[in-house]
């Protein structure tokens, strides 16, 4: 879950930042960076949407849908039992009279 979420983030981010460069200075430089990091980004969303588990039926599908697929799919997994950082304590153990 964690890469799929620090994964749709580059994705999008990438993106954004692609269409900025194209919309202004159109550096070729930053092209050339950003365009393989959109792709990895993109390939690596796809894949961590298709192994996770508590993703709705349809939802691996939205994975595709280039520059927010990551996102879509986080909007779609199912909440699972949340952890805490501590376990709580155990009744009676600390309590004062």
């Amino acid at each position: 879950m964690r890469t799929l979420r620090a994964a749709a983030a580059v994705e999008a981010a990438s993106l954004a930042l692609l269409l900025l460069n194209l919309a202004t200075v159109h550096a070729p430089a930053a092209s050339a960076a950003l365009g393989p990091l959109h792709g990895t980004a993109y390939l690596v969303t796809i894949a961590a949407t298709w192994t996770l588990r508590d993703v709705a039926p349809n939802a691996r599908w939205l994975s595709l849908v280039p520059g927010v697929g990551g996102l879509l799919v986080l909007r779609r997994v199912r909440p699972g039992p949340r952890r805490s950082a501590a376990p709580a304590p155990a009744p009676g153990h600390g309590d004062r009279p």
